[in-house]
């Protein structure tokens, strides 16, 4: 099997060379033999056995007609294929899709998450996406209803039966996100949700008061081919989080949450009584 890049960059570049070469309807030999390519020189950079300049990049983005905004993404990245530990930048919001994060959870075999200040995405109903989405302070009020069908569309990676463990903190369940109709409606579906055995959702109650999750929100992705990567979200920017020392450090939050977390029972319970 060829190898792959052992960055979130890398990855991202290579997954999207090789749609930008499927894009255009031709074979990677004809490619290579119209830009008087070596068809190994294609094969490495898709595959990550090798790199290529930044004028061989553009050489090939401009034959296969590689849309203006994904070609200086492309170029953007190809600089910085190679280094572990991601900030990126959004511009003055973040995504309708993030597309690092989305890539990533598509090839994840295990996802565990720790949101301590509201539903995580990939279980929010609807109405409570659109009421969490409209109090934004820089979402772009016509994004709206493209953010919420984005967000509910990016549940579908469910029915790849994803292994996932969501850590919530108790006072999310209180908080009346849209108001109380709202919130009752979103803690129905986090039940239905669980119904599926992939999925498991564990509270931190709040009568612990102190615990190891005050650090913030954060995702933590593990795959059979690359090492586990950490995903944190700020207003405008994400922190892709790859050298071992700093996703050890929040594996370690993980291991301290779950020793407070309610089991499986108990946390189900506490939703029905909220939910009731």
């Amino acid at each position: 099997m060829p190898k792959r890049f052992s960055t979130a960059r890398g990855r991202e570049f290579g997954d999207a060379i090789r749609a930008v070469v499927s894009a255009t309807g031709m074979t990677a030999q004809d490619i290579c033999e119209q830009i008087d390519w070596d068809p190994g020189k294609l094969s490495d950079l898709v595959n990550g056995r090798g790199g290529s300049s930044e004028v061989d990049l553009a050489v090939l983005l401009g034959f296969c007609r590689t849309p203006p905004d994904e070609r200086r993404h492309l170029l953007r990245i190809h600089r910085e294929t190679g280094t572990k530990d991601w900030w990126q930048h959004h511009g003055d919001h973040q995504p309708i899709l993030p597309r690092t994060w989305f890539e990533h959870l598509k090839k994840a075999k295990e996802f565990t998450s720790w949101c301590p200040l509201c539903i995580p995405g990939l279980l929010q109903a609807p109405r409570y996406a659109r009421a969490l989405i409209c109090a934004s302070a820089n979402v772009p009020p016509d994004e709206v209803e493209q953010r919420v069908q984005a967000r509910v569309a990016m549940q579908d990676v469910f029915k790849q039966r994803l292994k996932s463990t969501f850590y919530i903190h108790e006072q999310v369940l209180l908080l009346p996100v849209g108001g109380q109709d709202v919130l009752v409606e979103q803690l129905h579906h986090l039940l239905r949700m669980w119904v599926r055995p992939y999925i498991d959702i564990r509270i931190l109650p709040i009568e612990l008061g102190a615990h190891a999750g005050f650090g913030g929100a954060f995702d933590l992705m593990t795959s059979e081919r690359y090492e586990p990567t950490v995903f944190l979200d700020t207003e405008n920017s994400t922190l892709i989080v790859e050298a071992a020392p700093a996703v050890k450090a929040h594996v370690a939050v993980l291991e301290s949450l779950e020793g407070f977390v309610l089991d499986a029972e108990e946390s189900r319970r506490r939703i029905e009584q909220l939910a009731s």
